[in-house]
Parts: C-alpha cells; sequence; structure tokens
C-alpha cells in the first residue's frame, strides 16, 4: 500500500474536545482541551495541557484542581464556543447556557449538561514547549443517571459522546465490537470461528469443503460399503481416481459399490489374495497370465 508523510505534528485522532471547568462555585470558567487523556489506572491519572497564555492557566496553576467534562453531540456549539472565546472578556458559562453543579471533591464546578466528570487534583506541572502538562488524579468520577441501567452499569452509548477529529467534531458512531470479542469461540459467533468453520480446502487441485465432501462419499460404517463419487474425476480430467477414494476403496471389505452405469475401477476387481494354492479341476484353465504354459495337476 502506498503511503504519503508529512513533517511531525500533533496528529492524533480522534480524541475527547474536553471542556475543563476551573477555578470555583463563585468564580468558574471553562475551556475546551484537546490533549488530555489517562496516564494510569492504579492510582487512576490523567493530564491537561494547556498553553500559558490561556487565561485559565493562571487559574489552574493557582487553585491546582480541575474537572474534565466529557460533552454529547447536543453540546457541539458550546464546546467550540468555549475554546474559542476568553473568560477575561466573557462568562462562558451564561454565554452558551451551561449549568455549574456543585462537584463532590474539587473546588472547580462539573457542567450539569456533560454525560460524565471526572474531578482532578494536580500533581505535577511538566514543560512541553509550547503547552505545559498538568498531571493529575482523578479523585471522584460522575455521570448523569440517565446513563445508567436497573444494575448500576455505565452506558457510554447513551451519552452520544463528542469526538474530535483535525479540526472537525463528530459524534461517535455505531459500536463495531468490545474488549475481547477478537478471541471468541466459533459457537460465541466470535471473528476466527466463523471462517474455521466453512472455509473451504485445497485438495489435490479440486475445491472441497472438509465435513461436506467426506459426509457424502462415505457411508455408515455398520455394514453398508463405502460409496466412492466419480464427479471428482470428471471434474480434473484425469480419469484417475483421488487418493482419498483409493483410501476408502481398500478399506476393510475391499469392496465397491459403484452407481449405478458406471465400471468397476480395476483396483477393485484385483483378487484379494495372489498366488494362493487352490484345487483346480482338468477342465479348468489357468488365468489368462498363465496361458500357453504346461497345466499343473492338481494336488491330490
Amino acid at each position: 500500500m502506498k503511503r504519503k508523510s508529512f513533517k511531525p505534528g500533533a496528529l492524533t485522532a480522534p480524541i475527547p474536545p474536553a471542556m475543563v471547568t476551573v477555578g470555583t462555585m463563585e468564580r468558574p470558567n471553562v475551556l475546551t482541551v484537546a490533549w488530555t487523556g489517562i496516564l494510569a489506572t492504579h492510582p487512576p491519572k490523567t493530564y491537561v495541557s494547556i498553553r500559558p497564555s490561556r487565561h485559565s492557566y493562571g487559574m489552574l496553576k493557582e487553585g491546582g484542581e480541575f474537572v474534565i467534562n466529557l460533552p454529547s453531540r447536543a453540546l457541539a456549539r458550546a464546546v467550540d464556543y468555549v475554546g474559542i472565546y476568553t473568560g477575561k472578556k466573557v462568562d462562558k458559562f451564561r454565554a452558551v447556557g451551561l449549568t455549574a453543579v456543585k462537584s463532590e471533591r474539587v473546588a472547580p464546578p462539573t457542567i450539569g449538561e456533560c454525560p460524565v466528570a471526572l474531578e482532578c487534583v494536580v500533581s505535577d506541572v511538566l514543560p512541553m514547549g509550547t503547552h505545559d502538562v498538568f498531571v493529575a488524579d482523578i479523585v471522584s468520577v460522575s455521570c448523569r443517571e440517565e446513563l445508567l441501567d436497573e444494575e448500576g452499569k455505565l452506558h457510554f452509548e447513551r451519552g452520544e459522546l463528542l469526538a474530535y477529529v483535525h479540526g472537525e467534531y463528530y459524534a461517535l458512531g455505531d459500536k463495531v465490537g468490545r474488549f475481547g470479542f477478537s478471541t471468541d469461540k466459533a459457537d460465541k459467533g466470535g471473528a476466527g470461528g466463523k471462517a474455521r468453520k466453512t472455509t473451504a480446502v485445497k485438495a489435490d487441485g479440486i475445491e472441497k469443503k472438509e465435513a461436506a465432501s467426506r459426509a457424502d462419499r462415505i457411508s455408515d460404517k455398520k455394514g453398508g460399503s463405502p460409496k466412492i463419487t466419480h464427479g471428482a474425476e470428471k471434474k480434473n480430467g484425469t480419469g484417475a481416481a483421488s487418493g482419498a477414494e483409493r483410501k476408502q476403496a481398500d478399506g476393510k471389505d475391499g469392496v465397491n459399490s459403484p452407481e449405478k452405469g458406471t465400471k468397476k475401477p480395476f483396483y477393485l476387481t484385483a483378487p484379494a489374495v495372489k498366488n494362493k494354492p487352490r484345487t483346480r479341476s482338468k477342465s479348468e484353465t489357468a488365468p489368462g497370465k498363465d496361458k500357453g504354459k504346461p497345466k499343473k495337476k492338481a494336488k491330490a
């Protein structure tokens, strides 16, 4: 496959266009942050990367806490707006109609309209060129109640979470799998199992389906004689029986039961045991290959 290379750039996608809240309930601010993610599960660690020139940068440095609010598709316009305008001049909560809800463990508010929110406490600040990385511990997670089922399981698909891809917003689409589905067995609908179950294999240049072809050629073992189908011979045009057919014909019985109108193969008409002496009558002649030779006297 042909590929084209570009100069180095921050081109990871999709990513969550998170609305990050800082400050306090009395003096809140919100900005859109695309550079965020998970660093560890135990302890649960996350990060946000923010330019020092942003108004929220100073508030975050001072307070040391923030909330990552994951937006839904319905909040796409609000996400875009709070990423463009500065909190120095605009009350962004009021401008886009967001609801500030008191968080469980941190001072910055949670956005009530967002399906999921992660409350974070800063542990380290790492300068990274254009951005500083605020490494933080996740101290609490909350979600809207409609995302939970009767057993309390969280269903992210109900939140219609938003994704960001190189300057454009997308709503997450259809579910295409779940963790571990690639290793499921065939009877559980695994990706590889179905293929193994029905895949055709090539034998002697003839395409056959494994189980089906054997079942058609071999009769019931209880007293039945093996049945050979000569369609394969006609298909490859050789006129010779395949190895599988020979193996069946040379079974316990050593007898073929050909279909009506077909001639027995030569290897089925040959005597089972050769050169076995037997009593002959005077009128009986030897086999064709012994013609012209003196007749042997019958043993007493």
